[in-house]
């Protein structure tokens, strides 16, 4: 008996391994784990995305900026170097969406206060009113954390370019006849600078989303 068991004890094991293996693969097939999509321009919305990023179907990222934030600190992508974040447009006399926004903004700030690998970015639409001064007065009334949420002025161009270029969120109007149309999304940004969701910043339970969509996007 000792003799047959001696015999077959590689084969044995073999077999308990390439079970061991089949039983993974078929729990993973069952339960896959959850990706979030990559969005590039050709996948959004038309209206949001300018014609000349319109039919990119692969690679896009965020460009590189250069920008001011509440405390008069520059602002680039060094900044946000291997970081996850959440950007947004916003001006702050506005009197309807934007409001909802900064809250909801607020409430992702304090669910995220320990969390070092996230970050969030506010871009204002009316830059020539959102002085440094105004942004910081701003930011004091909304209990906006330094070190972890900029509130950017700067050349208009450029912050209309990143809104319709980069992150595909303000619908197309001509800079030199109207201010830009900023829409009400939270864009979710990964540490390669690639988008990664879109989320209703007016919408409680997209929020809710955007908090999982996170957690996700760190497990990656």
């Amino acid at each position: 008996m000792l003799t047959f068991f001696a015999k077959y004890k590689f084969f044995g094991i073999v077999l308990l391994v390439l079970s061991a293996i089949i039983i993974t693969i078929m729990y993973q097939a069952l339960d896959p784990k959850e990706v979030l999509p990559v969005y590039q321009p050709n996948r959004v919305s038309a209206e949001l995305v300018d014609s000349t990023v319109q039919y990119v179907k692969k690679y896009h990222t965020i460009t590189n900026f250069s920008l001011t934030n509440q405390n008069g600190k520059t602002v680039t992508q060094k900044d946000y170097e291997d970081k996850i974040y959440v950007a947004d447009f916003f001006f702050t006399t506005c009197q309807t969406i934007c409001p909802i926004m900064t809250d909801h903004m607020v409430a992702i700030q304090k669910e995220l206060q320990n969390d070092n690998e996230v970050m969030l970015l506010s871009h204002s639409v009316t830059p020539e009113i959102d002085s440094v001064a105004q942004l910081k007065k701003y930011a004091l009334e909304k209990g906006v954390n330094d070190n972890k949420w900029n509130l950017v002025t700067g050349n208009k161009k450029e912050i209309y370019d990143l809104a319709r270029k980069s992150y595909l969120a303000a619908k197309d109007v001509p800079y030199s006849e109207y201010d830009l149309i900023h829409t009400e999304n939270f864009v979710l940004v990964d540490k390669k600078k690639r988008i990664r969701g879109f989320y209703d910043g007016t919408n409680p339970e997209d929020i809710e989303k955007l908090l999982d969509d996170i957690k996700v996007l760190k497990e990656e």
